[in-house]
C-alpha cells in the first residue's frame, strides 16, 4: 500500500446524480451517468461504480474508501483498477444501502479526492396509473405513454383483479413498451408467438416486476440446421438502458433448446438485452423450465465481442434462481464495465456464468452457488463455472472472482473454460471440480489465482500457491444453504499403525476426521468480506455466523405476492 505524502492536494466535488426525493423540486429516480464530473459515480440500489480520469500513468495504486454521509468512520474497499488504455481508474463499492448518500474518498499518488454519491431508491414515484381490467385478453398491450423522472407511469391490474394476456399464438408479443419511465407490475403473460415483453430500441427506465411470463415463443433447434432462436420472455432492442427486472417468475417456454450433441444450443431465453447502454438490474427472479423445454441462455444478449453487449455497464445481476439451461445461465459479455454478479443459485446448466469477452471491466463475480452442470441429455459431464474468452480488440478488462461455491457431485467439470483467461483475480472460492483450473494458452495480461480450494488438475505452474486441496463438507440443510461443516474427513494413504483398546492394528488408507480446513482460511478482501465472524474469512459463498444468502422471488422481506398468485380467474 502506498504511503500518503505529507502534502495532500485535496479536491472536493459535491454533486447529486441520482436525485433525492424532496418536498418540492424533486427530479425523480432514474438511471444517470454524470460523465461530466471527474471523478464520478454511477449508482444502482446497492452499488456505486467509480470512475476517475487522470492525466498520468504514474500515480500507482488508487486507494478507495467510503462512509455514510454525516458519519466519521471511513471503510476501505478494494483499490480501483487502472485501465491504461484510457487513463482511467475504475471499480465498484458493493453492499451499500439503497437511497443513501455516501462520501467517497480516492487517494492516488499525492492527490486526495472526496465527492458525494447517492444510491438509487427502490421506491419509484408514480405520476399516473393505468389499471387493467380483469379477465383474459388476446390483444397486444402497447405502452406508448411515458412517465417522468418524478412521476412514473404504472401499468397494473385494478385492485383485486387478475389480468391475463393470452393471445393463443395470434400475436407476436404480449406487451410492447415504447415509452420511458414505465412500471409493469403483477401481470400474467402467456402464449405469445415470439416474446412476452418487447422493449423497443432506445427505451430507458423501465421496471418489470412481480409478473409471470410463460409458454411464449416458437420452435428452437440447432443453428446448424437453419433454426433461429425461439423468442424471449423479455427482449430489449438495441440501446435500451436502466431496465429493472425483479421478482418475476419466468417459466416453461413453448419451444425448446437443443443440447450440444447437435451443435451450439439455440432456443428461447428468459431475458435478452441487445447492446444496451447499461444501468440494468436483474434480481430475485425465478427462471426455470423442464429439460425438454430448456433455455439457450437464461439471462443474456449481445454483442458478445464488443464494447457494449449485455448488460454493458453499471449493472447488477443478483438473487436469482436459474435452471434448465443448455448453454450459459448468465451471459454477461461485452463491456462488463462495473458489472456485478452475486448471490445467484444456478443449477441444471452447462456454463454457469459466461463473460467472453470482458472488453472494458472491471467485472465482479462473487458469492454465487454453482450447482448441477451437464453437457447433453445423455452426457452428464459438466461444463465450466465461468466461460471466458477474448478477441482483439475486445480484450483487457479486469475480472474479480471472489467467494463462490461450486457443488459436487454432478457439478462443473472445470473452473474456467479452456480459452485464454487474462487479467483475472480469484480469492476465497470453493472450486470443487475434477477438471482444470484454466487452460494453458499464453496470456497477454497475467492472471492471479490463489487462496482458493481447488481439487482438480493443475496445468499451469504458479497458480494457487496458497490454495487448498480438501474434501468439501457442508452442514446439512433443507434450504438453499451451504455453510461449511465444522469437520471433514481425509485419507492417509498407505499403512498406518494405530492402537485400539490396547491392541496395535495396521490400517490401510485410514480415514481421519479433521477440522474443516476451509473455515477461517480466506484472505481479507476490503469491501467484500469485512463482516467475517471468525479469525479470518471462510472460503465459499456462506460465512459462518452471518445470515444466509436468500435466492428467488420471495427472498426479500416483506414477501410480495402478485395478483396472478392470489386472485381466482375473473
Amino acid at each position: 500500500m502506498l504511503k500518503r505524502l505529507l502534502f495532500i492536494m485535496s479536491i472536493t466535488i459535491s454533486f447529486l446524480f441520482i436525485v433525492i426525493f424532496k418536498s418540492a423540486g424533486s427530479v425523480g429516480n432514474s438511471f444517470v451517468i454524470p460523465s461530466a464530473q471527474n471523478p464520478h459515480a454511477v449508482a444502482t440500489f446497492e452499488c456505486l461504480g467509480i470512475y476517475y480520469k487522470v492525466d498520468s500513468k504514474d500515480y500507482g495504486e488508487c486507494k478507495a474508501s467510503y462512509r455514510k454521509s454525516g458519519t466519521a468512520e471511513w471503510k476501505e474497499v478494494l483499490p480501483l483498477w487502472f485501465d491504461e488504455r484510457d487513463s482511467e481508474y475504475r471499480g465498484s463499492i458493493v453492499g451499500l444501502l439503497p437511497d443513501t448518500e455516501y462520501d467517497v474518498r480516492l487517494n492516488c499518488g499525492d492527490k486526495e479526492v472526496i465527492f458525494q454519491a447517492k444510491t438509487r431508491s427502490e421506491d419509484f414515484p408514480v405520476g399516473k396509473t393505468t389499471f387493467l381490467q380483469g379477465g383474459v385478453t388476446d390483444e397486444t398491450l402497447t405502452i406508448t405513454e411515458s412517465g417522468e423522472p418524478d412521476g412514473w407511469h404504472l401499468v397494473t391490474p385494478a385492485p383485486g383483479i387478475k389480468y391475463i394476456n393470452d393471445p393463443e399464438n395470434s400475436t407476436d408479443n404480449n406487451i410492447v413498451i415504447e415509452a420511458n419511465y414505465v412500471i409493469v407490475r403483477g401481470l400474467e403473460l402467456k402464449n405469445a408467438a415470439v416474446n412476452g415483453i418487447l422493449i423497443k430500441e432506445g427505451v430507458h427506465d423501465v421496471v418489470i416486476e412481480d409478473c409471470r411470463i410463460t409458454f411464449w415463443g416458437g420452435c428452437g433447434g440447432p443453428r446448424s440446421f437453419g433454426n433461429t432462436r425461439a423468442g424471449d420472455a423479455i427482449r430489449a432492442q438495441k440501446g435500451a438502458a436502466g431496465l429493472i427486472i425483479q421478482r418475476n417468475q419466468i417459466d416453461n417456454p413453448r419451444g425448446a433448446t437443443n443440447d450440444w450433441d447437435t451443435g451450439h444450443p439455440s432456443g428461447p431465453q428468459a431475458v435478452t438485452l441487445i447492446n444496451t447502454k447499461g444501468g440494468n438490474i436483474i434480481r430475485y427472479n425465478d427462471i426455470f423450465s423442464t429439460e425438454d423445454h430448456g433455455y439457450n441462455d437464461a439471462i443474456g444478449g449481445g454483442s458478445n465481442y464488443s464494447f457494449e453487449g449485455s448488460p454493458c455497464r453499471d449493472s447488477d445481476i443478483y438473487g436469482n434462481i436459474i435452471s434448465n439451461v443448455w448453454d450459459d445461465a448468465i451471459e454477461a459479455e461485452g463491456a462488463n464495465m462495473n458489472v456485478r454478479i452475486w448471490g445467484n443459485y444456478i443449477h441444471h446448466t452447462y456454463q454457469h456464468i459466461a463473460c467472453a469477452a470482458t472488453s472494458r471491466g472491471p467485472l465482479y463475480i462473487f458469492r454465487n452457488v454453482f450447482g448441477l452442470s451437464r453437457r447433453t441429455h445423455k452426457n452428464p459431464i459438466g461444463g465450466s463455472m465461468i466461460k471466458i474468452g477474448e478477441r482483439d480488440p475486445y480484450i483487457g478488462g479486469r475480472r474479480y472472482v471472489f467467494h463462490n461455491t461450486a457443488l459436487q457431485p454432478k457439478g462443473a467439470f472445470s473452473v474456467f473454460s479452456g480459452h485464454p483467461c487474462p487479467n483475472t483475480i480469484t480469492r476465497n472460492n470453493i472450486f470443487d471440480c475434477p477438471g482444470t483450473l484454466t487452460g494453458r494458452r499464453k496470456l497477454i495480461i497475467p492472471s492471479d489465482f490463489d487462496y482458493d480450494l481447488f481439487n482438480g488438475i493443475h496445468l499451469v505452474p504458479g497458480y494457487e500457491e496458497h490454495g487448498i486441496r480438501a474434501r468439501v463438507s457442508f452442514v446439512r440443510s433443507f434450504s438453499l444453504e451451504w455453510y461449511l461443516a465444522p469437520t471433514t474427513t481425509t485419507i492417509k494413504w498407505g499403512r498406518t499403525t494405530t492402537e485400539h483398546y490396547g491392541k496395535k492394528l495396521t490400517v490401510t488408507d485410514k480415514v481421519f476426521t479433521v477440522p474443516n480446513p476451509l473455515i477461517d482460511a480466506g484472505v481479507l478482501i476490503p469491501g467484500f468480506n469485512d463482516d467475517y465472524k471468525g479469525k479470518k474469512p471462510d472460503l465459499g459463498a456462506f460465512e459462518i455466523g452471518n445470515p444466509p444468502i436468500k435466492f428467488g422471488r420471495h427472498a426479500v422481506e416483506p414477501v410480495i405476492y402478485a395478483p396472478w398468485e392470489l386472485q381466482q380467474n375473473n
